[in-house]
């Protein structure tokens, strides 16, 4: 079940989790910088992260250079991300309707010092570039761009994730604001300190790598249509918990992804390290009235065992 915890929070649970955390919100702000077409949207307490030990040994498993990379830029830069950052999202989206390839955009919520931070771009003689009136600068290294929207967000990324990003928020193109579905589902989940959104094609996308060689039977083609998007919530309070809820419009298609799910933790049960043993045990999968529902929870004690598992990093290579 750890396959949920981390292949499908792109880059988010990688840098995540919260203790004892308000619940990650994001501004209407933020929200008007995020592209329409989002196929996943994760959102954290980036503040919190550091008041669990599980959520630190995640971090330093699984989180990627280039992400690294990009925290010692803007350190150098003169944010201090553990004290600057309230609240950090990462929206995975298409950067057009037509295409089928995806963007990654960071969103970073807080108190940020914009004098210390501008002074110390003319120091290096960093120089923005202009988007209409958004002044876009480079992050040296590590071929990534920031632009602050407003004293307390800023967006980074790609140069055209960023343009993207921009665009939406001037109202050249529409935001996550004209996406009802998604809204919909931000709002039955955005009350926890760390939670994810996907739409229909995220969502099929993460079933089929979740079932495996499960994923390919006559029975998951015949209801992957009916995916219609997911939410899930994730917090590290007396031990780690996540939940995910998978919205599938009839009682028929949950219960055969149900079934389906069921049937791949009963092979990997018979296959498994005792670490992955036991989180597999830690796992509850039900399904009620066209909703799927998977909740999982462990120790930290556990959950650290099964970050050294084979299980785990056959996931994250």
């Amino acid at each position: 079940m750890l396959r949920f915890l981390v292949k499908f929070s792109v880059v988010p649970v990688l840098v995540a989790a919260a203790s004892l955390a308000p619940a990650a919100q994001l501004s209407t702000d933020a929200r008007t910088a995020i592209p329409r077409d989002v196929q996943q949207l994760v959102v954290i307490d980036y503040r919190a992260m550091q008041n669990s030990t599980a959520a630190m040994d995640l971090k330093e498993r699984v989180m990627p250079p280039d992400l690294k990379q990009f925290d010692d830029a803007l350190r150098k830069s003169g944010l201090n991300d553990n004290h600057d950052v309230d609240q950090l999202a990462f929206a995975l989206f298409r950067p057009s309707a037509a295409s089928d390839g995806l963007t990654t955009l960071g969103i970073a919520q807080g108190q940020f010092p914009m004098d210390d931070i501008l002074a110390n771009f003319r120091k290096n003689k960093v120089r923005a570039t202009l988007i209409r009136t958004n002044r876009v600068y480079p992050m040296a290294k590590v071929g990534m761009v920031i632009c602050f929207v407003d004293p307390s967000t800023m967006v980074f990324g790609s140069k055209e994730a960023v343009e993207k990003s921009l665009d939406a928020r001037d109202g050249v193109t529409q935001s996550l604001l004209n996406n009802s579905p998604m809204m919909d589902a931000m709002r039955s989940v955005d009350s926890q300190p760390l939670w994810s959104i996907l739409d229909d094609k995220g969502t099929q996308t993460m079933m089929r790598q979740v079932l495996g060689e499960a994923g390919s039977l006559t029975d998951f083609e015949s209801v992957r249509k009916r995916l219609l998007g997911s939410w899930y919530g994730m917090d590290f309070q007396h031990g780690v918990k996540f939940d995910l809820t998978i919205s599938t419009g009839d009682s028929f298609a949950a219960a055969t992804i149900s079934s389906l799910l069921t049937a791949a933790v009963l092979v990997r049960k018979m296959s498994g390290s005792e670490a992955e043993k036991s989180a597999l045990k830690a796992t509850d999968i039900s399904s009620d009235s066209g909703k799927l529902g998977i909740h999982f929870a462990t120790s930290d004690s556990d959950f650290n065992n099964l970050l050294h598992s084979p299980l785990f990093q056959s996931m994250v290579r």
